[in-house]
């Protein structure tokens, strides 16, 4: 099944300020308490970060059930303790912040990021797409996984989990009832990987041209798809693709994508 392409329409800007030298991008860490390597691994990478900003595209943790967990009552934490594992990452994020620009888009699995988030972090919320403009540099970042037209069964799902009644309703739910379907989304979204006949639906090239093309931009930076490349568009345009960051797969995956103010491309592995 094929999706219609999304016509280009509107995105948000950010202007970059001149004096930054350098500017790192991540997504799909999938950060849960459950794998606390990469959370390490990220934590040292946040520590070590030379990088005057860093953008984070998606899927930054693996599920993100609502801003009011962050609030959590002792005997909520008590019985998932998740959400002190999750409100310790914001803490980590908030001493990066302090020194460095952090910029976090949202995912497929963390999409009901708020303010509550932003402010816990010191991240700035980014629309998808935005539009990153840096000197005479112009970069088009999405977390990439509206623009995957092959996936329509997922497509199906994300408008419905992306509108607002369907977040209204989730959202008053309690805290452990959220956490339990999100649990089972997560454990649906993991058979439906494993199943062979399942197709892997890529970003849509056609759709990313046009992107590039409405908003004027060389290079669109995404992730969600896992598949780490460069892919030529034509006419000087490119698609740049993240890592995704597993610190026990062997061999194991973490990557930052760096931009310097000359327009060079480097891809930084941080896995041990």
């Amino acid at each position: 099944m094929r999706s219609d392409p999304e016509a280009p329409t509107r995105w948000g800007e950010l202007n970059a300020p001149a004096p930054w030298r350098t500017i790192d991008f991540i997504s799909d860490l999938h950060l849960q308490a459950g794998d606390p390597a990469t959370a390490q691994a990220f934590r040292r990478y946040l520590q070590d970060c030379q990088a005057d900003a860093l953008f984070i595209l998606g899927d930054l943790f693996e599920v993100w059930i609502g801003d009011d967990l962050l609030d959590a009552s002792p005997a909520e934490r008590t019985a998932e303790p998740e959400y002190d594992f999750l409100a310790g990452i914001c803490t980590d994020l908030r001493a990066f912040s302090a020194r460095q620009a952090l910029y976090v888009m949202h995912g497929n699995r963390d999409f009901l990021l708020g303010v509550r988030f932003a402010a816990a972090s010191g991240a700035t919320l980014l629309d998808d797409p935005t539009l990153l403009r840096w000197g005479e540099q112009r970069v088009l970042l999405s977390h990439g996984d509206a623009w995957c037209l092959g996936d329509g069964d997922y497509l199906e799902f994300r408008a419905q989990v992306r509108s607002p009644g369907w977040q209204a309703a989730f959202l008053q739910r309690p805290l452990a009832e959220r956490a339990s379907l999100a649990r089972g989304l997560r454990a649906a979204s993991e058979a439906r990987k494993q199943d062979p006949a399942q197709d892997w639906a890529d970003v849509d090239a056609a759709t990313a041209t046009a992107w590039l093309q409405a908003s004027d931009a060389a290079t669109l930076v995404h992730g969600h798809t896992h598949r780490p490349g460069r892919h030529e568009l034509g006419d000087g345009r490119q698609r740049l693709v993240l890592s995704d960051w597993e610190a026990e797969a062997r061999p194991a995956r973490a990557e930052a994508l760096r931009l310097d103010a000359s327009g060079r491309w480097q891809r930084i592995g941080l896995a041990d």
